[in-house]
């Protein structure tokens, strides 16, 4: 029996095809998440006529899913070995994801000032550490990833623990639904900040397959998932103590002064 060995020059493009194919998976897995955790409280309620937000909560939902859409995209290009259409979507990506941190931005102030006007401002200003801070972690991951477009290793990673980052509402809300709490809305109590640490450490185990897919392909976890998930742990960590925090009450107050 012969045994025909791998040409060398095909072996990276091998394990690039593999690569692939497991972000093309953890994307999935993301937009499931995406759509899963907001089903109850939004896409239901959506499709039985039976919700009325603010407008600017419609279009932040647009762009969230716009991005997941495009990140979807983005991974299925990569694994089709489609890198030149890849990097033309970039730029809408670009586009949909610079829109998504100023529209979050937007809902998190319209829905503190929402909260304080039914008598819970000092709840609002604490509450709002977790979608402004999530918006901050998201955007400077993002921008990480543009800046290193041209190694593609440590772009696509970055790419994913960003857009992991944007999951910890959607797997919140599960957390509440499980407990037999209403999801967090404009106008009424949120809940405590507490609360949002096990569903973002949950979340973050989507990037546990990304590791271990890491591990087997390269021998070694690559170094963005260690940073980058590291600090990801850490933002959702610190904004317990952070939310008490006078500091923040200021900074809360200053970005909701801000805008119109």
């Amino acid at each position: 029996m012969s045994v025909i060995a791998q040409p060398a020059a095909a072996r990276p493009v091998a394990r690039a095809a593999r690569t692939g194919s497991i972000h093309l998976q953890l994307a999935y897995a993301c937009a499931a998440v995406g759509v899963i955790g907001f089903a109850p409280s939004f896409w239901f309620p959506l499709l039985t006529g039976r919700v009325t937000l603010a407008p600017i909560l419609y279009l932040h939902a647009f762009v969230f899913y716009g991005w997941l859409a495009i990140f979807v995209a983005q991974a299925r290009l990569v694994a089709a070995g489609r890198t030149a259409r890849h990097r033309e979507l970039g730029v809408l990506g670009v586009s949909v994801a610079t829109a998504m941190c100023f529209v979050g931005v937007a809902a998190a102030v319209g829905s503190m000032r929402q909260t304080a006007a039914a008598g819970f401002a000092e709840q609002a200003l604490g509450f709002s550490v977790v979608p402004l801070t999530g918006i901050a972690f998201f955007a400077v991951l993002f921008a990480l990833a543009v800046i290193n477009v041209r190694r593609p290793d440590v772009h696509k990673r970055l790419m994913l623990v960003a857009t992991v980052s944007l999951l910890n509402a959607a797997v919140g809300r599960i957390f509440l639904l499980a407990v037999g709490g209403p999801p967090p809305a404009a106008g009424v109590e949120p809940p405590p900040v507490l609360f949002t640490v096990p569903a973002g450490l949950v979340t973050d185990l989507l990037l546990v397959p990304a590791m271990v897919h890491d591990r087997k392909t390269l021998g070694r976890v690559h170094p963005v998932y260690w940073m980058a998930g590291a600090a990801l742990v850490a933002s959702q960590l610190l904004r317990v103590p952070l939310a008490s925090s006078p500091a923040w009450h200021a900074v809360a107050g200053w970005v909701s002064a801000i805008l119109p």
